[in-house]
């Protein structure tokens, strides 16, 4: 059997699409449509103004295209631009509280479109282990929800989106051993906000 093609870089489509193919740049949006939703509700928590937010992001791809240099990671220019709509966003709704973490996700496949709860839940758990499961995820829930700002985003970019530290500093735009400081006291929150639930506890670590 022929090995398997590997699979085309984003700054490859980004360079093609650059060069004039429209479809190199309808797979970057399959490829990161769903990431960037995800991201996008569990900073934001309302599903409409969170696709609203990736429409507007793909939008910005576009039209600075020409901006793209090729030596840069498609996915922090394009997180970059994805966290800064959504710092708009909270900005705008600094005073209205904002929708459950714990909302419907859409698409569930390969673990995204879940919530953080959802995704440590054990499905073969029994109905009582079903029970403190579901307690469980209304507190990661309620805990990831309050953390500051600053430590939800670097949080969430990290668990949810699984950047690495040194991208999510290029996206935030501070150093890199600030972002793990922020990632620190975010596990540390939740640490104690989960304390009673020693197992899960220890997993952040």
């Amino acid at each position: 059997m022929p090995a398997p093609r590997p699979e085309v870089s984003d700054e490859a489509l980004m360079i093609r699409y650059q060069r004039g193919d429209k479809s190199a740049f309808s797979l970057l949006v399959r490829r990161h449509q769903s990431p960037l939703y995800n991201f996008a509700l569990r900073q934001i928590g309302a599903p409409s103004v969170a696709e609203d937010v990736v429409q507007e992001a793909f939008v910005r791809v576009v039209q600075n295209a020409t901006e793209f240099k090729h030596e840069a990671r498609f996915t922090t220019w394009v997180y970059t631009i994805t966290r800064n709509l959504c710092v708009d966003q909270l900005r705008k709704r600094a005073l209205r509280k904002h929708p459950s973490l714990d909302d419907a996700r859409g698409n569930d496949e390969g673990g995204e479109g879940r919530t953080l709860g959802e995704q440590t839940a054990d499905p073969r758990a029994s109905v009582e282990r079903e029970a403190t499961g579901s307690e469980l995820k209304e507190r990661i829930t309620r805990a990831v929800e309050t953390l500051p700002e600053d430590q939800r985003e670097v949080f969430l970019m990290r668990e949810v989106s699984n950047l690495p530290f040194k991208e999510i500093a290029e996206i935030v735009g501070v150093p890199e051993n600030t972002v793990k400081s922020r990632m620190r006291y975010a596990l540390e929150r939740l640490q104690q906000a989960l304390s009673e639930y020693e197992e899960y506890a220890r997993a952040l670590r």
